[in-house]
């Protein structure tokens, strides 16, 4: 595990680790280099099974070769309609692997999502989970005209289904191993035709403010990215990786996927989305990346092991993360870590520090990873604290992923950090807006010319939407979304992210919406951390039924107004939060207010709560 003080040994890695100038390319060289090895390992029914790189090369190529056998042509689309599981990246390499353009479907996507992007797409070949996939599917498959065939993952409950429209997975194995035996080399031809210059993946955006768009990339601007991301938060074969995040997103398809492809470490895939907690214990990931509601969670989850603990072991804890905040303080500013403090830190690790890591399953972790939305630097200095150092990383779908990022040698919480090498990062003078330019900016939107033009000047300046400043030494940090800055009716500009994230450094907040646009005051929209509260109520002895009453008991709103008032001691009187009202609904990644990154969607949320809002005011 690193020290805190000597992180030297977390290098940028400059080596070219695989060659290869298309996905299938970087695939298929590093089966030839790393053979028998474990890449993949995911737990079923309580047994890990492994997939070594000579095992995960069959399955894609036997896929690949039934993907040609049903007629999927270069250039054509396949969609993966499926959680994270290894049959995603199984599915995803064989379509590239066949010069195809491969896209990602939420797998909390209703009907009529799964329709649009099928359509938007023009989607010939639909990979489904299992049967609650599948009825999906089928219930829009009329509107589909152009799609060919559906092949499920998992066929448990499907076993009498006679579909000519449907095979199992399994099912198209076996015909790519027919194909291959009268086209033995078809594999070899279809992935040595990819160019780099050609459409590899589509990544559609969450769509807040309207219709999904089709991000394009090509498999130039994805291996370009690949490299770069080991200049910033390398990695090796030796390193565990967790792979739980939704693979249709742009941060685990390029974060996870792509870049364990290029340097070979080893890809651990949850059981299910409920089992995370128990899974990163298992696992003890070498090198974790996650968004910030995951980190907030470990933290609340430690918070709340430590009331039910004794005096004693409460006392222990705040003198060993006194310790290990000393530390982390020093480092932040620069200063040498003298050897007393080192030796109480050994006793503060022994004492409590090493059990908090343990709990979050953070024992073995070399660095973390934090991205895809704002973060409280207060957080991040906490584990610090435990002697993790925390990174945090800054992108979007239309760069690839991370664009900047904060160097483990240098890091200030609160920072996105510096540009990346392997991009320009610059603020626009006239609005401050953050602008990006490089290989990894995409191709444009699916079909939409218009919003191309709109979101990549004639410079070939991305123009991201969000605000920022940067400071002597480079480091940048956002200080909103250009369509969430705050203007109250006195005139003050307010930037609301500031706000919500020290309210969700609350272990009894899983999120919060700072309202105040042209009005006299601020606001706030609260979701209550449904586990912890209930925690609350229940060691208090106040009554509750449901989800709903809970918000509504008195105690809880004393509780989430003490929070509240905790937050605004650290903010000038015009910023403070004078109301707020819970959401009595608990929201899932199915509900249309949340992102399939689990944050609010700030202009639905104040639309659908108008009448609570304006009961505020």
């Amino acid at each position: 595990m690193s020290n805190l003080w000597d992180l030297s040994q977390i290098q940028p890695g400059r080596a070219d680790v695989v060659p290869g100038d298309t996905i299938p390319a970087l695939f298929w060289n590093a089966v030839r280099q790393r053979g028998d090895r474990v890449w993949l390992r995911q737990k079923e029914l309580g047994i890990w099974k492994s997939w070594t790189w000579l095992q995960t090369a069959e399955a894609v190529r036997e896929i690949a070769a039934g993907l040609q056998a049903l007629g999927l042509q270069r250039g054509q689309t396949a969609s993966i309609l499926a959680n994270t599981v290894v049959e995603w990246v199984l599915a995803d390499l064989a379509v590239l692997s066949c010069g195809a353009v491969s896209n990602g479907i939420y797998p909390t996507d209703a009907a009529s999502q799964v329709q649009y992007l099928c359509e938007d797409s023009s989607t010939r070949i639909l990979f489904a989970e299992d049967d609650e996939q599948l009825d999906k599917a089928l219930e829009v498959r009329e509107q589909l005209p152009l799609l060919q065939k559906i092949v499920v993952f998992d066929m448990k409950g499907l076993r009498d289904l006679d579909d000519p429209d449907v095979m199992s997975l399994d099912a198209l194995r076996a015909l790519g191993r027919q194909w291959l035996a009268e086209h033995p080399d078809c594999v070899e031809r279809s992935s040595a035709a990819c160019q780099p210059e050609d459409l590899a993946i589509l990544v559609y955006t969450s769509g807040t403010t309207g219709k999904p768009k089709g991000a394009m990339h090509s498999h130039r601007g994805l291996v370009y990215t690949a490299r770069g991301f080991n200049t910033l938060v390398a990695q090796d074969e030796n390193d565990e990786r967790m792979c739980f995040l939704p693979l249709c997103h742009i941060a685990e398809r390029m974060g996870g996927e792509y870049f364990a492809l290029y340097t070979g470490s080893r890809l651990n895939f949850v059981e299910n989305p409920e089992t995370i907690p128990e899974n990163v214990r298992e696992i003890a990931p070498t090198v974790f990346t996650a968004v910030p509601r995951v980190w907030e969670k470990f933290y609340s989850g430690v918070m709340i092991a430590l009331k039910e603990s004794s005096a004693l072991q409460r006392a222990a804890y705040a003198w060993s993360i006194g310790v290990g905040t000393a530390i982390a303080d020093k480092v932040l500013a620069g200063q040498p870590v003298g050897l007393g403090l080192k030796l109480r830190f050994a006793l503060a690790r022994w004492l409590a520090l090493n059990n908090a890591r343990k709990l979050i399953g953070i024992h073995r972790a070399r660095f973390l990873v934090t991205g895809a939305a704002p973060i409280s630097p207060e957080l991040i200095k906490w584990y610090l604290a435990l002697g993790v150092p925390m990174l945090e990383v800054w992108g979007m779908t239309e760069t690839c992923g991370a664009s900047t990022g904060v160097p483990a040698t240098r890091i200030k919480p609160g920072s996105i950090g510096p540009a990346a090498a392997f991009n320009e990062v610059r603020l626009d003078p006239a609005t401050g807006e953050i602008l990006v330019r490089g290989p990894n900016v995409f191709m444009g939107y699916l079909n939409l010319p218009d919003k191309t033009a709109e979101t990549i000047d004639k410079e070939g300046w991305l123009h991201t939407g969000d605000v920022g400043v940067v400071d002597e030494d480079g480091f940048f940090r956002i200080t909103d979304r250009m369509k969430d800055i705050i203007i109250t009716a006195g005139g003050k500009n307010i930037t609301p992210s500031e706000l919500e994230n020290e309210l969700k450094f609350s272990p009894y907040i899983t999120d919060a919406v700072v309202i105040g646009d042209k009005r006299a005051y601020l606001t706030v929209i609260i979701m209550i951390d449904q586990e912890n509260v209930e925690k609350f109520a229940q060691d208090a002895d106040i009554p509750f039924s449901n989800y709903a009453s809970l918000t509504r008991a008195p105690e809880v709103q004393e509780l989430i107004q003490k929070e509240i008032d905790r937050v605004n001691q650290k903010f000038a009187r015009v910023e403070q939060i004078k109301k707020f009202f819970l959401l009595d609904t608990q929201l899932t990644a199915e509900d249309e207010e949340l992102t399939p990154t689990m944050k609010l969607k700030r202009k639905l949320v104040e639309k659908k709560y108008a009448a609570q809002i304006e009961a505020m005011y």
